[in-house]
């Protein structure tokens, strides 16, 4: 039996305002999608250049992600910003956990 592996993500922008949450299979092609459309103005994450990777989880099963993605979309900034800052408190880009290159 194959072994999948899903995945829930934070990314912010720059400047560090906006919060995106993702949810995906394949996180460091989803990264490279998200950095190669930075300006892009019709998807939420190039318009508002959402491509420095803060957050994420890690899940064997797609449903177990999906209802994860969906709880913490509905949580406020706040409840975000707590849950990001018990494993990430700089706010540091991960990106290069999942060897993508930021050029910024």
């Amino acid at each position: 039996m194959r072994d999948y592996t899903f995945y829930v993500y934070i990314l912010t922008n720059p400047a560090k305002t906006v919060l995106y949450i993702g949810f995906t299979n394949n996180l460091t092609q989803r990264l490279q999608q998200h950095l190669d459309g930075r300006g892009i103005l019709k998807s939420f994450t190039g318009r508002y250049y959402c491509h420095k990777l803060i957050y994420y989880e890690v899940f064997q099963y797609v449903n177990e992600a999906i209802a994860r993605e969906k709880q913490l979309k509905k949580w406020s900034r706040k409840k975000k910003e707590i849950l990001i800052n018990r494993v990430n408190p700089g706010w540091n880009a991960l990106n290069g956990e999942f060897y993508i290159n930021d050029d910024e």
